[in-house]
């Protein structure tokens, strides 16, 4: 392991990833290397996670795909050299910012989208010119074994490779000095990679979760709202880190949201005790039980079939919830949906604020003072109004937590940012050189200085 990351700190010295063409090249190779792959994948993903062709498509492949091209598009104007005003005590010059790689980086990639929560942030790395230690789940593990096929048959291990293992693979990664971390998984573990981080200064993007509340408002309309909340909640079987976690929804309608939630798992999902084309089983055993503890059955609205053979839980959602309930403890992180029904929203504002900052926040109404109040009153990484979970399709949003949610953040340029460090430069010519600065120190430099400074 050491000799891996001693030949990528080495091939990084050799300036050849500070070639933009490198650079481009390496991400068209890439894009070839995975279209070329797209039928192994989507047989690994699936015999991970039941997960169809069509949700591997648009939920792992295509976003990746799409990462890809806009860094290729973007690379040449993202690299360039940023002009800056010169302030006038250093006129005559002029000023100027140079994004540079920051050297050999490691990517710790995430079991629930296995492929584009490890690719994307490697396409990032490599954009900005780093060498990339890509470390994927273990949990899916035929996934994990065709990324690496993919990636360490294909590409140099001084520039990019991949290293499978578990958590004892991570912790040996881990006492290495690295140029940056990236990590997408639970708050827990991120706390782990923070504080094996800090021993070397390495800074870090922790991409993690918690609880992301969804508002439903009475002059929403519901049963759009219920419809994008149920996709929302239900994709990859609620095994999203963005997903709505749980409801606050005014109680004047709640009879009628509860309700038309129900209806919209029922068109699509029909709770039968098997894998669907559209619905996923949960990722092991261990989650699985996990989740089979929070269904409170005095609770179910509807759902709460489970078979765990299978490891199928059925969408499920638990009415007459309160804040103090087990549900709302931690990260459901499956296709459990609490709802709480509100009639003050400062009170109910209150409640979540008093809470960790989540990774995501969704707001459905249509009053432009209600929908401000939230956006201005509680702290997220990142969210919607009038709809959930599509806001991470937009590359010209940052995407990233906030505190126990996660710091730094990525995609697009925003992904060129958190790899690169921004070199500030002065240039300064020779042809004048005032004497103000220089000795002897006069009572009339130093109102001089006032009257230009103040």
């Amino acid at each position: 392991m050491i000799d891996i990351i001693t030949k990528q700190r080495d091939f990084f010295n050799s300036n050849k990833t500070k070639d933009i063409n490198f650079r481009i090249s390496q991400l068209k190779k890439l894009k070839n290397l995975i279209i070329d792959n797209e039928k192994s994948l989507y047989q690994a993903i699936y015999s991970d996670f039941g997960k169809s062709e069509f949700d591997t498509y648009v939920a792992e492949l295509s976003m990746v795909y799409h990462e890809i091209n806009n860094c290729i598009k973007n690379l040449k104007k993202w690299s360039k050299r940023i002009k800056v005003p010169t302030n006038l005590t250093n006129l005559p010059g002029k000023s100027y910012v140079i994004p540079e790689p920051l050297g050999s980086v490691l990517v710790i990639g995430a079991w629930n989208y296995p492929f584009q929560l490890s690719l994307i942030p490697a396409i990032s790395a490599i954009s900005a010119g780093n060498t990339v230690i890509l470390k994927p789940s273990e949990l899916p593990l035929k996934t994990s074994q065709v990324i690496a096929k993919i990636i360490n048959n294909n590409f140099s291990e001084d520039f990019f490779t991949v290293i499978e293992g578990g958590v004892d693979t991570t912790t040996e990664l881990l006492k290495h000095k690295f140029d940056k971390i990236f990590f997408t998984g639970s708050t827990n573990v991120g706390r782990i990679v923070y504080q094996a981080a800090a021993k070397h200064l390495t800074p870090v993007v922790l991409e993690l979760g918690g609880k992301s509340p969804t508002f439903v408002f009475a002059d929403c309309n519901i049963n759009m709202t219920a419809k994008r909340i149920v996709w929302a909640k239900f994709f990859n079987a609620g095994q999203t880190c963005i997903a709505p976690d749980y409801i606050l929804v005014e109680k004047s309608i709640e009879t009628e949201f509860l309700s038309a939630l129900k209806l919209e798992i029922e068109k699509y999902y029909k709770n039968k005790e098997d894998i669907s084309d559209n619905y996923p089983r949960i990722i092991n055993s261990r989650n699985f039980e996990r989740l089979a503890k929070l269904i409170d059955h005095d609770k179910v609205f509807c759902g709460g079939n489970i078979n765990k053979d299978n490891r199928f839980i059925s969408p499920t959602i638990l009415n007459n919830i309160e804040f103090d309930h087990k549900i709302m403890e931690d990260e459901i992180f499956g296709p459990i949906l609490p709802v709480i029904s509100f009639s003050d929203i400062n009170t109910v504002i209150k409640e979540v604020k008093n809470r960790e900052k989540p990774l995501s926040c969704y707001i459905y109404s249509k009053n432009k003072k209600t929908i401000n109040k939230i956006l201005h009153e509680i702290s997220f990484g990142g969210g919607a109004v009038n709809d959930s979970l599509i806001h991470i399709t937009n590359d010209n949003l940052p995407f990233g937590g906030i505190g126990s949610s996660g710091m730094g953040n990525y995609h697009g340029l925003f992904g060129f940012k958190s790899f690169s460090h921004y070199k500030s430069i002065l240039h300064k010519s020779f042809w004048i050189e005032p004497s103000l600065k220089y000795f002897p120190y006069t009572k009339n430099k130093i109102n001089i200085l006032k009257r230009l400074l103040k």
